[in-house]
């Protein structure tokens, strides 16, 4: 195998990689949609019948949707995510702040010039 055999054996798996992850993400795509499953079924059968085509038709004629429905499930995400943050975060009280800062002075982890501190941080 050549030099120029191996490269285009590259240039072709990268696109064939890239065709992959197009088709999935039209494939998870068209069933997060909320269309009818008969169309759902005809957009699978057309994707394995005619896949560049179908694949090309799909992205021109609902890209855009898919687009909107792909920010709105990253949005409804990461509001999930910062509900959780801040679900975890709230657990905290300085009451318990000091009291594991307490556990850890008896226990030799810390001094007492960083219980003091860990303390006035608690409370302000």
């Amino acid at each position: 195998m050549g030099f120029w055999d191996f490269f285009w054996l590259l240039v072709w798996s990268f696109f064939f990689v890239a065709y992959l992850m197009i088709l999935f993400q039209v494939l998870g795509d068209i069933f997060r949609d909320d269309m009818s499953g008969w169309f759902k079924a005809l957009w699978v059968v057309a994707l394995i019948v005619v896949p560049f085509l179908s694949l090309l038709i799909y992205l021109v004629v609902r890209g855009r949707d898919m687009a909107e429905r792909q920010a709105g499930t990253i949005r409804e995400m990461r509001a999930k995510t910062d509900a959780h943050i801040r679900e975890v975060a709230a657990t905290s009280s300085p009451t318990d702040q000091i009291s594991s800062a307490k556990a850890l002075l008896d226990s030799g982890a810390i001094t007492p010039e960083e219980f003091e501190q860990i303390k006035t941080k608690a409370l302000v």
